[in-house]
């Protein structure tokens, strides 16, 4: 079981300052709305937080137009709903001298090349068989299967409303180890790299029993790519960082390791 705190809490209190503005070519006013700022958690998902940007916006577009979904994009392309906000960040944006995260707001074309996360209940459906198939993949779905609704309400309501000791108080145990062995069966993970991820099993050990690394993985996953540097929770990890070490502190809230590729 993941046992640093301090690292978990720092962790879930990550955000990032993002500036809205609403596409000027959908701006119905002959006055354009100022910008929206926001402090967005980068372990969340865009569908969850965006609430005061659309009640922001929403006074400034056609009247046709304001019951379609709203949609975000950042440097000419459609922010994929169901990745969590660090990850896209990581994954689109150079370095952090580029704050405040500039996106731009739409209410008109929405994209076929991204989902349609239009309510909430979308979102923890999501979320919830993400959390399913890493305990899969750690436990054989043991964990999620012996709690109780209860519990599937607590980490749901706990991500959601940014609770982080609700949240962890049911999270933990998805964090132990069974009782007769020191390691997850395989790690949940996902390797992003330009608009698609990679996932498959690895264990966090070898054959003989020693500790796998970020570098091992990367190995399984990437054999023909070299000086390939990783980025999650906009950090850079050391490649020597144990996986069964990351996986119990740094994976986001759905279990899953999310691995920003750049090479």
């Amino acid at each position: 079981m993941a046992n640093d705190r301090e690292i978990l809490r720092e962790i879930w209190e990550g955000k990032l300052p993002v500036c809205f503005t609403l596409n000027p070519d959908e701006v119905y006013e002959l006055q354009e709305p100022d910008r929206f700022y926001l402090m967005v958690p980068r372990i969340s998902y865009f569908p969850l937080v965006v609430d005061k940007v659309r009640k922001h916006f929403m006074r400034y577009i056609a009247n046709d137009k304001q019951d379609q979904e709203m949609w975000l994009e950042y440097n000419g392309q459609a922010l994929k709903w169901h990745y969590p906000i660090g990850v896209l960040f990581d994954l689109l944006v150079e370095s952090d001298s580029d704050l405040p995260w500039n996106i731009i707001v739409h209410f008109d074309k929405f994209p076929d090349t991204i989902f349609r996360f239009n309510n909430k209940e979308l979102v923890e459906s999501y979320f919830m068989s993400c959390l399913k198939e890493a305990d899969v993949l750690k436990h054989r779905g043991q964990v999620v299967s012996s709690m109780q609704k209860k519990d599937h309400n607590q980490l749901w309501q706990g991500f959601h409303n940014d609770k982080f000791d609700q949240f962890w108080a049911v999270n933990r145990k998805l964090m132990e180890k069974s009782a007769d062995q020191d390691y997850f069966k395989h790690i949940p993970f996902r390797c992003y790299f330009e608009d698609n991820y990679k996932q498959k099993l690895v264990k966090p050990i070898t054959e003989d029993g020693k500790k796998k690394t970020l570098s091992d993985l990367l190995q399984e996953v990437y054999p023909d790519r070299q000086n390939v540097i990783v980025r999650t929770h906009g950090v850079e990890p050391p490649l020597e960082t144990p996986l069964q070490w990351m996986s119990e502190h740094l994976s986001y809230p759905d279990n899953f390791l999310h691995l920003c590729i750049q090479s």
